[in-house]
């Protein structure tokens, strides 16, 4: 496979970014081809505006989206974004790296996908979940956090984890764009964590990435399951 990870840690030193580079050392010993993008050491811009484009196909009011399109499609786009996206087309695994930050990701990875993730290539029209744009390509998101995992579930204190507060991520931004959603690896507690602890982390992650074939997907909506006005089918 081509894999692409995503990074989004400040700090190099970080558990969360040994797990960034245990997964470019065992993808790439089995074989894999690994690229990252480290958005805080490529001083990544996550701010999606018209300095984006080297033209505009409406001057006069900007709709970012519509703009996008354009944009790649006239070859008008910033050349960071124009950089990441060849990244994205090559990629058979995509992994988002990062810890939870305010129960989302940090900003400069939603950055990422705010100006990577363009319209006409990554969806438009009726092309999303099962026909999206990026179909056939697999994501895998890797997160580290403070809170044990008794604090995630339906009656938690903070509610559901992946259901809840990586919804729009998982649902809304992978699953959206049709990318197969693999089930996330989190690493619980970790700023508290003594190093045998950790290294059991790692040592779990390992495993995870030598089974990925065999992972089943989360489950998401097909367009098949909807009329032509998106109004959900019977079941039969």
């Amino acid at each position: 496979m081509n894999v692409l990870i995503v990074h989004a840690h400040p700090e190099p030193q970080s558990f969360n970014t040994a797990l960034k580079s245990l997964a470019v050392q065992e993808l790439t010993a089995a074989g894999h081809t690994v690229e990252v993008s480290d958005l805080y050491a490529m001083n990544w811009n996550p701010v999606a505006s018209d300095a984006d484009f080297d033209s505009r196909k409406n001057p006069d009011y900007m709709t970012y989206a519509l703009e996008q399109r354009y944009g790649y499609e006239s070859g008008s786009i910033a050349p960071d974004i124009a950089a990441e996206i060849e990244k994205l087309k090559k990629a058979d695994l995509v992994i988002f790296n990062f810890p939870l930050f305010w129960f989302s990701m940090p900003a400069i990875m939603k950055g990422w996908f705010d100006r990577v993730f363009v319209s006409g290539l990554c969806y438009g029209g009726m092309r999303f979940y099962d026909q999206g744009g990026l179909k056939g390509k697999k994501a895998l998101v890797t997160l580290t956090l403070g809170g044990r995992d008794h604090m995630f579930g339906p009656e938690a204190i903070h509610g559901e984890l992946v259901d809840g507060m990586l919804r729009p991520l998982l649902r809304g931004t992978l699953a959206y764009t049709g990318m197969t959603v693999l089930p996330p690896f989190i690493g619980y507690h970790i700023p508290y964590l003594k190093p045998e602890a950790r290294a059991r982390i790692l040592e779990d992650y390992k495993a995870y990435l030598g089974k990925l074939d065999e992972l089943q997907p989360l489950r998401f909506p097909k367009m098949e399951e909807f009329d032509a006005r998106l109004y959900p089918l019977p079941k039969v």
